[in-house]
Order: C-alpha cells, then structure tokens, then sequence
C-alpha cells in the first residue's frame, strides 16, 4: 500500500508539473494581444495628435478671420479673408485658338472705299462738331455693356460691393457723380486747349481738372491738326452710334482720341478693358458716316492722372484696329441676338 502510494504521489507531481507548462504556454500566448493593444494604443495618440493639428489649423483659420471683424473693412482686408476662407485665387486660363479664329457672320470692312483719305495737311476749318440728338438705334457703350464677358462683369460687380462696403450706398453714389464731373470739366478743358491753344484761367485754378491737364502735356505737344471734337458719329450699315471725344493727327497719323481718367496707373493697353474696341467702333463709324469726308484708321487711347503723373498714350495702328474691329462685330452680333431673345421671352 505505502509503495501504491509513493508512485501515485509521483503520477500527481508529474502531471501538475504538465499542467503548470501548459499554463506558462497558455499565459506566454496570451501576451502577443497585449503587445498589440500597446501599438494600438499607439496609433490612437498618433489620431489624436493629427486631430489636434487639424482642430489648430482651423483655430488659427478662426482666428484670423474674426479678427477681422475688429478692423475696418478695405478691399485689402475683404480679399486677405477670401484667401483665408477660399485660397487662392486661380486665373482663368486664356481662351484657346478656336475661339479667336471666331468671324462675325455678318463682314463688313473697316474701311470705306467709296471714302478718300485726306492729306496729312493743316486745315483752316474749325473743327467738326455733329450733335448727337436723339435716336432709336444703340450706342456703343451700351452694347459693350450688355455684352461684357462674365470675368469682366464678377470684377466689376466685386470692385462695386467693395466700394459700397467701404463707403456706403450713399458714399458710393457720391463717388460715381464726382468721377463724371471730373471727366466732364476734364473733356470741357481739353476742347478750349483745341479751339484757343491756351487752357482758361478758371480750368487752371480748379485742381481736379489742372492735375488732368498737367498730365496729358507731353501727348499735346505732338497733336496737331484737330478735325472734330466731341462728335456723333454713326455707322450707317451696321446703326449703331457713338460720341467721339477728338479726331486729330497724332506724331503723323490721323487718329480717333479718347481721353480716360483713372486712379490707379494704366501703362499696358490691356488695363483698358474694352476701351479699344470702343475705340475700333468709332473708327468704322466715322468711315462709313457721309457726315465726315475723311477716314481714319488708327486710334489713341490716353489715360489721364489727378496727380499730374504724365498720362499713359496706347498707340493702336491700323493693324491693331483691324484685330479689335472684328472683335467688336462679335460683340455687335451677340448684342443682336440678345436683343432677339429678349423680343421673343
């Protein structure tokens, strides 16, 4: 019985000591999750640390752009918080060539050829000076308008709120009668330049017009033989009409002046918009108007400063005013077929 007992107490130690190994093997297993818990928990605190990152940046983007609310509102400010809110402005890409080999449906040429072209000579006459009276058929600068491409139009429209938001509805009414009146005191100076050579004494003690005037000496200088000045004219095929601020030779040629004030510098003939076509416009008009007995095939745009700064002169020769005439029949014939629509809605 003692010897049964002694090999059954070494059975039991045996087997328990099977059982504690497989135990160590259980609890040694059970230790691979552990350690997969710890990279777990890892990967979280790196979430939370991107969380973090992401909930400043928009802090910061808060921040910033409230503070604004602080300031007085400039178009300066308005477009800092679009860049916050909306990045960065992303320019339209320039139109591809299909759409500027475009020709207007309806051609006509910019010349007239039953027209002579006059001598390059002094003329004793006084200027031409047509009055514009009243009239069914649209003017140029209504049709530019109502065709104005879309960039140009949100630009414009921007530029406004921006003004409005700076000095009020009533301000910026204000500010649109002062533009006009300069322009209109600025046009009146230049016509008593032409007609007297000499600007009046009043023009010269108003400060507004004298910067104007002060502005555009170096283009006088180099103008002669002045043969209109603030005339309609009338394109008799394709009715429509204008009032052009100076016909007059510029360093030789003969050209349509538009005078154009601005507050901010112009040096490149594309910060005129569309005063180039306006400028094409009045070119084929005066050719095919029998109120005028010349033609003209070049155009001047001067950009005149309230501070004296000399005045920017776009040059566009004849070359120049065939490419913008046949933009501006475009203009014209899209203009017809909103017209046409309008009538049938």
């Amino acid at each position: 019985m003692q010897l049964w007992g002694i090999k059954s107490l070494q059975l039991f130690t045996r087997k328990c000591g099977v059982q504690k190994m497989l135990l160590t093997e259980h609890f040694s297993k059970k230790q691979v999750p552990h350690a997969f818990l710890v990279t777990s928990t890892s990967l979280q605190s790196n979430k939370k640390d991107g969380y973090e990152q992401v909930s400043k940046k928009y802090k910061d983007l808060h921040r910033s752009v409230t503070s604004f609310k602080d300031r007085p509102r400039n178009p300066e400010t308005l477009f800092k918080e679009d860049s916050l809110i909306y990045g960065p402005v992303i320019k339209c890409r320039s139109p591809d060539k299909a759409a500027e080999a475009k020709t207007p449906k309806n051609w006509v040429p910019l010349l007239n050829p039953s027209k002579k072209t006059l001598p390059l000579t002094s003329d004793p006459r006084l200027p031409l000076k047509v009055s514009l009276g009243k009239h069914s058929i649209p003017s140029v600068t209504s049709i530019l308008q109502q065709t104005m491409p879309e960039e140009q139009a949100f630009y414009l429209k921007r530029w406004k709120q921006q003004m409005i938001l700076k000095l009020g509805e009533d301000g910026f009414a204000e500010y649109n009668k002062n533009i006009l009146l300069q322009g209109t005191l600025f046009h009146a100076a230049l016509e008593h330049i032409f007609q007297s050579r000499e600007v009046p004494q009043q023009e010269l003690e108003d400060v507004i017009v004298s910067g104007y005037v002060e502005s555009v000496q170096h283009v006088l200088r180099e103008m002669s033989g002045v043969k209109a000045l603030e005339s309609a004219v009338q394109h008799e095929t394709l009715q429509y009409l204008g009032l052009v601020d100076c016909v007059a030779e510029y360093r030789g040629q003969l050209c349509v002046i538009d005078w154009k004030t601005s507050e901010k510098p112009k040096p490149f003939l594309r910060n005129t918009f569309d005063n180039p076509l306006q400028i094409a416009a009045y070119v084929g008009a005066i050719n095919h108007d029998a109120n005028y007995d010349f033609q003209v095939n070049c155009g001047l745009i001067v950009v005149a400063y309230k501070d004296g700064s000399p005045a920017h002169p776009h040059f566009m020769d004849m070359g120049l005013c065939s490419q913008y005439w046949t933009k501006w029949l475009l203009r014209l014939e899209e203009y017809g077929e909103k017209r046409k629509n309008d009538d049938m809605n």
